[in-house]
Formats: structure tokens, sequence, C-alpha cells
């Protein structure tokens, strides 16, 4: 009898995509989210299949970001699993994932594709570490910036004049009315 080396025929795998970036700015470049679908198109496989995908534009800090549960809602109603660029881009804690992955869904990460939950808990601690120092070097940077002299929050009393201009100016153009 020869022997035959078989295939396995690849099982189509259903993802909800989910990608974020953390401010408006990042958001309107494209290039933050462009990186992720790259990274996300590179890592499927050619049965594979994004079900849905979900962009947000939010701070990691929040639990409570509209897009992500509705992909976690997505992925549980269409028995698919989340597939996101880089963990970080899902959360920086280390409960957040843990409970998502407690739920019975499936997490993929498209830079770690053969990353075990445990790795995946193991990696979502250094993010929430990362956010931590993060945070930490900014209030520093803020705090040497301040002690120079320098007048923090500028852009927000500029924006203030701008609304306020252009609230004035709005009820003058409803005043013939």
């Amino acid at each position: 009898m020869p022997w035959a080396f078989t295939h396995p025929i690849p099982s189509q795998m259903n993802y909800t995509a989910y990608y974020r970036v953390s401010t408006a700015g990042q958001g309107r470049s494209g290039l933050g989210l462009a990186a992720q679908m790259t990274k996300i198109s590179n890592f499927l496989q050619p049965s594979d299949k994004i079900l849905a995908e979900f962009i947000e534009v939010e701070s990691g800090k929040r639990d409570d970001r509209t897009e992500l549960w509705k992909a976690i809602a997505h992925a549980k109603k269409h028995n698919a699993k989340i597939l996101i660029a880089k963990l970080d881009r899902f959360s920086r804690k280390v409960s957040f994932i843990a409970g998502i992955m407690e739920q019975g869904i499936g997490l993929v990460v498209a830079e770690m594709p053969n990353a075990t939950d445990f790795q995946l808990h193991i990696f979502a601690a250094l993010a929430q570490e990362e956010r931590r120092m993060i945070s930490e070097r900014t209030r520093n940077a803020l705090a040497e910036a301040k002690k120079r002299g320098v007048r923090l929050g500028r852009n927000g009393a500029r924006l203030a004049i701008q609304r306020k201009s252009e609230a004035v100016s709005r009820a003058l153009s409803l005043r013939p009315l």
C-alpha cells in the first residue's frame, strides 16, 4: 500500500475584527488604523472570514467602549473569535482581558498568533504595567513643564474661545428668525 500524505483541509475561522486608536488625531490620520488592518490582513488565511469590523477612537483605559462591546456581542452571537492586531489595542488591563476570556470568547492577536491563554495573561500584565509607566512619565513631564513656567491647558482655553465665537455667530445668524 503506497504512502499518501494528506493535507488537512483548512477549516474556516470566523473573526470579528476590532481596531482602536487612542486619540482623535490618530483617528484622523488613519495611520495607526491602517497599520492594524495590515497586520490583521497579513495574519488571515485564505479560508478565514472576517464577519464584521469595529473601529474605535477611545482611550484603552476605559472598559466602557461602545464599539468594543458591540464587537464582543457580535463575536458571541456569531460564535466568532475577536481578532486584534496587538493586545494593547484591546485592553491594557489584565482583569478585563481575563474576564473576556473567562466568558469563553476566543481572543486572537495577529502579532502573536500562537499565544496561549496563559501567555496572553502574561502579555496583558506587561501591557497594564506599560500603561502605568506611560501615565507616570506624562505626569512627571507635565510637572516639570509647570515648574518651568509653561502654562498648561492652553489648547482647552483656545478651544473655549473658538466655541464661544462660533456660538455667537450662530446666534446672530438666527436672530432674524
